[in-house]
């Protein structure tokens, strides 16, 4: 049977609820990366060095956190859907406030903003996919939900592509808050969790730190894993459009680097979907590793590919690996938290690892400078490292694979359909 199978199987409710977290993260990405593809010119107009502008993305990274225990702790109060809406609202809104910056740190404080507002979105919209789905749909549909980021990243390349030059880098915050329109579809298609809704009737709230209660060891864990999963994912993505300006010497415009980028987030997609549907088969934990360690042997393509289409492989591959690996993640963190803080503590492990790793574009660019500004020796050391990082973290870690969701689904026999694995 094809590992995606269960995505047939879905109803139409829960394909809404599926598409509006896809459609969440797609945009809360697009609206990330824009900042990425014009650091350059936002440097020129302010007169300050491109290092000073790639500090928004560390303080976007850095606030993610905040963002995350705010609104998950709201979700896991008042519910998956009005909270998912307001968040996305507001990160909408940062977003546009961006456009009208008039120093660089206004800048910066509003991309400060926008991370505390993008840091709640991933945890809430993931928990909801997860708990309104069947066990068996989780790999599949984690992969697609994981892929709403490289979508995110290939639209906002399209964007800048095409409107860059014609209504420039604040035009592009501008188009930046479409996003907002998202909350009418999830107002008229999408539903409240119902596992929430059963732990809301049972009316048992527990504070967070007594819901956490013996799982701190385990929310440690995961901060740690979701710090090189960033490393991983940020390092080969936030400098690579600087890489094709500065060491491909690609003007920001042209066909050639958008159709670099293009091939990497096919990649992304690629893998995250063939990677989290396989980790239903082989396990979440084998499936990561499995990925991770594929990336190393392709590195070489990725930045010291010799002519255009060699790089171009190199991108779509090492993509393949990166995001393969990150297509197991909305299941795996999921599965792993336990239900009164679902809305909770996968966003905030997630941030918290953002936190962690948000020094990534900065470290590479002093790595870089040993090398007179090598890019291509930064980006290739950093992921190569980070790959057997990640691998040992996955692999000394705890599974849940196929745990049910809720208590009454735990009061029926709702244990993990493999054994518990932990080696925390």
């Amino acid at each position: 049977m094809s590992p995606f199978a269960p995505l047939k199987e879905l109803t139409t409710t829960q394909r809404h609820t599926v598409l509006a977290s896809f459609l969440g993260w797609t945009l809360d990405a697009f609206d990330y990366f824009l900042l990425t593809f014009v650091l350059v010119a936002v440097a020129k107009e302010f007169q300050v060095d491109k290092a000073q502008v790639t500090f928004g993305l560390f303080l976007t990274l850095a606030a993610r956190p905040l963002g995350a225990l705010l609104f998950g702790r709201l979700a896991d109060r008042y519910g998956r859907r009005p909270i998912l809406m307001l968040d996305v609202v507001l990160f909408s809104l940062f977003e546009l406030a961006t456009a009208f910056s008039t120093s660089l740190t206004m800048l910066l404080v509003f991309r400060f903003l926008f991370g505390v507002a993008m840091g709640g979105e991933w945890g809430i919209g993931a928990s909801l996919a997860m708990e309104s789905i069947p066990p068996n749909a989780r790999g599949a549909v984690s992969g697609l939900l994981q892929s709403g980021y490289p979508c995110g990243f290939f639209l906002g390349a399209l964007v800048n592509w095409l409107l860059v030059d014609h209504i420039g880098w604040r035009g592009l915050f501008v188009v930046g808050a479409a996003p907002a329109l998202l909350v009418l579809y999830i107002r008229r298609s999408v539903p409240e969790s119902e596992v929430w809704r059963q732990s809301r009737a049972e009316g048992k709230r527990r504070g967070l730190r007594e819901a956490m209660c013996g799982h701190w060891k385990l929310a440690i864990y995961l901060m740690l894993l979701m710090m090189a999963f960033n490393m991983f994912s940020h390092g080969s993505q936030d400098l690579y459009h600087t890489f094709e300006e500065e060491s491909l010497h690609l003007a920001t415009g042209s066909g050639a680097a958008f159709m670099l980028v293009a091939m990497l987030n096919l990649g992304a997609l690629v893998g995250g979907l063939f990677f989290g549907a396989l980790s239903e088969r082989i396990g979440r934990r084998r499936a990561i590793i499995l990925a991770t360690l594929l990336a190393i042997p392709v590195i070489p393509l990725w930045t010291y590919g010799g002519s255009l289409p060699v790089l171009a492989l190199g991108a779509f591959m090492v993509q393949v690996m990166v995001q393969g690996a990150w297509g197991v993640v909305p299941t795996h963190l999921n599965e792993l938290s336990p239900d009164e803080v679902r809305g909770t503590l996968p966003g905030f492990a997630y941030q918290t690892g953002n936190l962690l790793a948000a020094v990534t574009a900065n470290a590479q660019l002093w790595i870089g400078g040993w090398r007179g500004g090598d890019l291509a020796f930064a980006m290739s050391d950093w992921i190569a490292a980070v790959a057997v990082l990640l691998a040992l973290l996955a692999w000394l870690g705890p599974e849940a694979h196929g745990v049910r969701f809720g208590r009454r689904a735990a009061a029926a026999g709702g244990q993990p359909e493999g054994l518990l694995e932990s080696r925390v």
